[in-house]
């Protein structure tokens, strides 16, 4: 019976320690706001709401004069939104509004990040962005990159929007881990970010974009998660690092976007590019 007792203990501290590092491996926020988009000759409004379990969320609304479509931002796991200003540049230039977040514990948002609570401060921007300025759910595009791709799947699995992007994302952090720790086993991970069992019943327009390149999360898992999803589905791929395609390969990325966004129809009815096509 002791060494039972020991054994059991000794598994329940080492899954504690697991647990420890999995978060301290997956969560970089930071606090510090670097810039705000007027410091890039940028009109926005900062602004917050509320999550569904009472977390104050801060946000940035960057508007586009004339814009049909609207990007709700669910951006990576390190940093906050004032390190996304290169991003919001762009894809303001391209005539989209950009309502873009910090989930809990990143920038002003309170909190500490947690899996269920980024869904949840997604669902609440989600509900905000309709609310509050009035955007119709076919005129929301779901933006996210690398954890935020999984945070953006998860809110186009379970509410309306007009489409889905998602850059650089991963297919779940079992297979992420799996790549770092092949000795762990899976079940002690606390988090699943799984992307991959959900991608299949999103019926919304999806756009794809990932590097071969990218250092941190395989190119393998971006065509993987291409795969798993229903059409209309469309497969940009980029040229440059994790964090620096969209930069490197910039012209294409903007391009991408700019078609991938045009194609859509005012009421969400049909989609005007081939479904299947790689950019």
């Amino acid at each position: 019976m002791k060494i039972l007792f020991l054994a059991v203990l000794g598994f329940v501290v080492l899954a504690a320690g697991i647990r420890y590092l999995e978060r301290k491996s997956i969560f970089f926020p930071m606090r510090d706001m670097e810039n705000t988009p007027s410091e890039v000759g940028l009109d926005y409004e900062d602004m917050w709401f509320f999550s569904s379990d009472n977390k104050k969320i801060n946000a940035w609304v960057i508007p586009s004069e004339g814009a049909r479509h609207t990007i709700l931002f669910s951006h990576g796991n390190a940093g906050n939104i004032s390190h996304r200003l290169d991003k919001i540049v762009m894809m303001n230039g391209l005539g989209l509004n950009v309502f873009i977040f910090d989930y809990r514990g990143y920038g002003k948002s309170e909190g500490v990040p947690s899996e269920r609570g980024l869904y949840r401060d997604a669902r609440a921007a989600y509900k905000c962005l309709m609310e509050s300025k009035g955007i119709v759910p076919g005129h929301i595009v779901l933006y996210g990159e690398s954890i935020g791709g999984a945070v953006a799947v998860e809110l186009a699995a379970s509410e309306k929007v007009g489409a889905l992007i998602t850059e650089e994302a991963f297919t779940s952090v079992k297979d992420m881990a799996q790549m770092a720790f092949p000795l762990v086993p899976s079940f002690i991970l606390s988090s699943k970010f799984d992307s991959l069992a959900k991608i299949g019943n999103i019926t919304c327009p999806k756009l794809i974009i990932h590097s071969p390149d990218d250092e941190i999360v395989p190119f393998s898992q971006g065509e993987r998660l291409f795969a798993a999803a229903g059409d209309p589905k469309t497969f940009l791929k980029l040229r440059g690092g994790h964090n620096t395609a969209f930069w490197d390969s910039a012209e294409k990325y903007k391009e991408g976007i700019k078609s991938f966004t045009q194609g859509l129809s005012e009421k969400n009815k049909g989609y005007s590019i081939d479904a299947k096509r790689d950019l």
